[in-house]
């Protein structure tokens, strides 16, 4: 069974989801693949000591402090691909940002290849089930382009602002699919 609740935060209502002991899910209401990697219906439960320390986890970052993601029992559910970009997005550092490349570059030394596609860091990335607290929004596109981000540009922006993150070389791009 899946259990649900829900934050307030300030870039908008959150619905966190646990399979009873850890985090499976944290969505943006309104964001692209909402639940999508749950496979039966949620019901609500705000009682879950889970979801005490989501919902702690939450209040620390907004208030400006740096909680890292090893601090929650996290278990988002997806591919061993997905789950290693996952991965690797934990370990970007509050306030930095890294691009899909660099992403991809890392996976291919790790797997000891000469490439690996950043459109598929990519798709792994905007699928992350567990927005904020597994950090997506700190990766940007080349050059600085802020794409990708399931839950609405805006929300990126105000995410990265939040941390601290200088915006003077980052920019919206004009079209694109993650718009």
């Amino acid at each position: 069974m899946y259990c649900s609740t829900k934050y307030s935060s300030p870039v908008g209502m959150l619905t966190i989801a646990s399979d009873g002991k850890n985090i499976v899910g944290l969505w943006i209401d309104g964001q692209k693949y909402f639940g999508e990697s749950i496979p039966e219906n949620m019901v609500k439960k705000d009682d879950l000591p889970v979801f005490d320390s989501a919902r702690n986890w939450l209040d620390r970052y907004f208030n400006g402090e740096r909680p890292e993601a090893a601090e929650l029992p996290l278990r988002p559910m997806g591919s061993s691909f997905r789950q290693e970009v996952w991965n690797m997005l934990c370990d970007i550092p509050y306030g930095k940002i890294i691009t899909y490349g660099e992403i991809a570059e890392k996976i291919a030394a790790k797997r000891g290849l000469n490439n690996m596609s950043g459109q598929a860091v990519g798709g792994a990335v905007g699928h992350n089930p567990v927005s904020i607290i597994i950090p997506c929004h700190r990766v940007v596109g080349t050059g600085g382009s802020l794409t990708g981000y399931a839950g609405g540009i805006d929300i990126k922006v105000k995410l990265l602002e939040h941390e601290g993150v200088d915006m003077s070389k980052l920019f919206i791009p004009k079209r694109g699919t993650a718009l």
